[in-house]
């Protein structure tokens, strides 16, 4: 079992920099899933060409090696999963950190080797990796996939946490840490999103209304 050191990297800045450069990370308005109408949109989706991918896993491993979290291997859930976790591990590969990964099926194949888990498998502790955490239905479904297979989920990974509530007056995140046990690692929050706009003159007129979303519906 390989233990990840603690590094300190200052990316959080970098990924939401890169994030709006792409067009990943978008300003105006928005209907999410709740209904409600935010002045920002996150699609993990539009990392969609070869070096945006790498750059991608680069900051998720960044993000990883900060949390101190200790894992064995990697687990995507179909469909955006599967190809952070490939990214993701290939970025810890370089720095030295070789861990395995593994992603799911949607539907589980009734030929060759079978089964919905494709890669290595599900064994020790398992970190999910995931674009963000809406509802909580991916880490819900992967957590009971991997304690199916005899193995123990060590956390989540995703790229950016709202920092909304949810149904109630706990966010998503912090919904799964409560229910799950278990540490969701953020490359990036709203706060941080929000300090970021304060040094940017460039965007500075959208700061007011994610302040206001925040103030709203923030926890």
């Amino acid at each position: 079992m390989t233990t990840i050191p603690t590094q300190r990297t200052d990316f959080t800045a970098q990924f939401i920099d890169f994030a709006i450069k792409k067009q990943v990370l978008r300003f105006g308005e928005f209907k999410t899933k709740a209904g409600r109408l935010s002045p920002y949109f996150f699609n993990a989706g539009l990392f969609n060409d070869g070096e945006s991918l790498m750059k991608l896993g680069e900051f998720y491993a960044a993000a990883i090696l900060k949390s101190g979290v200790q894992f064995d291997m990697l687990f995507g859930p179909a469909y955006k999963g599967i190809t952070l976790a490939a990214s993701i591990s290939i970025a810890l590969a370089r720095q030295g950190h070789n861990f395995p990964y593994a992603y799911n099926r949607k539907e589980a194949k009734d030929h060759g080797e079978g089964g919905t888990i494709v890669g290595a498998p599900l064994q020790g502790r398992v970190l999910i990796v995931d674009d963000v955490i809406s509802a909580g239905t991916s880490v819900r479904e992967s957590v009971e996939m991997i304690k199916a297979a005899g193995a123990k989920p060590a956390g989540v990974a995703i790229a950016i946490d709202r920092q909304e509530r949810g149904l109630g007056v706990l966010s998503a995140v912090q919904e799964v840490e409560k229910d799950s046990g278990m540490p969701v690692i953020k490359i990036a929050t709203l706060a941080d999103l929000i300090q970021f706009l304060d040094g940017a003159a460039d965007l500075a007129e959208f700061k007011p209304a994610v302040q206001a979303y925040r103030n709203e519906y923030g926890v």
